[in-house]
């Protein structure tokens, strides 16, 4: 529990889980825990099933390979594929004896007005968001077609998914690194991956969410510093001044922000291919704690 920072029930869970055990519970005090259950279950069942379907999608590969990542680092994220077929985890998956209302449930498959059911995620590569204990609680799928709809997809919110108070990368961030003061927080996917894949471990991403009064208290929960990291462009510029203003009441003398700017028009990505990690580092050495921040914009 103090290694890891967690409660009781969670540290529990986690050893059980390392050795393959499961945790025995009391019948019939809350039937809705064992439901939540299964939905791991589900989710953990379809990072597989996108896994095994990342090894034939050339095109999914070739995108990976040329943002400089390995075989290891998917490995390490659990980055998959979603085939381009309107029924490709769900035949899988139904096939595991799985049911349609859970698959609805845990978010991965859809219905439009008209009664039809399909997969939610379609030809995307597949990022598995986990919570604190590693447990698959999401996805989220970055489209490799231009005309396949929008850039980036996330699960919805399920009742094992609430998107205000997860962080992509925290679990893995954790795992690599046991002592970690600065943390990075970036604004994608690709980007927490990208950094990762450089040599920098401590990076997380907020998920596509504005950062929030959960979030960065979860970050506080095991890490000090954390280093807010955006675009150097206006809009870039205008979301961090809304995230100073909304995290600003919860600063204190333990409790401290730091924002880093890039440069306009470059993200993490950019920096790290053309100068290399020394160089972004650079960039991160020139933070500027969220006081001073909110002053030199207003």
């Amino acid at each position: 529990m103090k290694y890891e920072r967690l409660e009781f029930v969670e540290a529990v869970e986690m050893l059980a889980r390392e050795l393959g055990m499961e945790v025995p519970r009391e019948q019939g005090r809350n039937p809705t825990v064992k439901a939540d259950e299964d939905l791991y279950t589900v989710l953990q069942q379809a990072e597989r099933f996108y896994r095994s379907q990342l090894r034939s999608a050339i095109a999914a590969v070739d995108y990976l390979k040329g943002r400089g990542l390995t075989g290891e680092i998917a490995r390490d994220f659990g980055i998959g594929y979603a085939p381009a077929e309107w029924h490709g985890v769900a035949d899988a998956l139904v096939n595991e004896r799985v049911s349609e209302d859970k698959l609805l449930k845990a978010g991965l498959l859809t219905k439009n007005d008209n009664g039809r059911v399909y997969d939610r995620f379609r030809d995307r590569i597949m990022f598995p968001i986990r919570d604190t204990r590693g447990r698959v609680i999401a996805f989220g799928g970055r489209i490799l077609s231009q005309d396949g709809g929008p850039k980036y997809l996330n699960s919805p919110e399920t009742p094992i998914f609430f998107k205000a108070q997860e962080l992509y990368g925290l679990y893995e961030a954790r795992k690599a690194l046991r002592k970690i003061d600065e943390l990075l927080v970036v604004e994608g996917y690709m980007d927490v991956v990208s950094v990762y894949s450089s040599g920098i471990k401590n990076v997380i991403s907020n998920s596509g969410t504005a950062l929030t009064e959960r979030q960065i208290n979860l970050v506080w929960k095991f890490f000090s510093n954390p280093i807010i990291c955006l675009d150097g462009d206006e809009s870039g510029q205008k979301a961090a001044l809304r995230i100073a203003e909304r995290l600003f009441p919860l600063i204190n003398e333990n409790s401290k922000i730091f924002f880093s700017i890039l440069p306009k028009g470059k993200d993490p990505d950019d920096i790290i291919k053309k100068n290399g990690k020394a160089g972004f580092l650079e960039i991160l050495k020139q933070k500027i704690i969220i006081q001073t921040f909110i002053w030199e914009k207003l």
